[in-house]
């Protein structure tokens, strides 16, 4: 099964550059209400996710919530609690799957690293819900 199928290109998808600040972030959070956004470079190239958690933690604890400092802090100098691994675009269902497990969606990148969207978790539990139903009938059916 191609992944790809399953795309929501970046263009459909909300991320962040590096070098935006944390008082930047913060308000996009605001409006966007998201759990989780990719970090990209100038060059679009996959850095990471950062989570809701993460800009609460670097917001509260390091910058006493104070708006002012804030603009000050490149969103890429926050600690990020976990890791968010990101797939190739070649990539197997079955290594979606147990990212799927840690994560709501897996970043989807070309050969060279740059982003090019995401797969949601939702999408990969449909999937497996869609085969689960084939063998299923497929059973029956002997």
């Amino acid at each position: 099964m191609n992944i790809l199928f399953f795309l929501i290109p970046k263009s459909e998808v909300k991320y962040v550059y590096s070098n935006a600040t944390l008082r930047q972030v913060m308000e996009r959070w605001d409006q966007d209400r998201f759990s989780a956004i990719p970090m990209l470079n100038d060059q679009g190239i996959y850095l990471g996710t950062i989570s809701e958690g993460d800009l609460l933690r670097a917001f509260k604890n390091d910058h006493q919530l104070n708006l002012q400092k804030a603009e000050k802090v490149m969103i890429y100098d926050v600690p990020r609690d976990r890791t968010i691994s990101a797939v190739k675009a070649d990539s197997r269902m079955e290594d979606l799957v147990g990212l799927s497990l840690r994560q709501n969606f897996v970043p989807v990148v070309d050969d060279e690293g740059v982003f090019i969207g995401i797969i949601t978790r939702k999408s990969i539990i449909e999937y497996l819900y869609n085969q689960l139903n084939k063998l299923k009938k497929e059973e029956e059916s002997k």
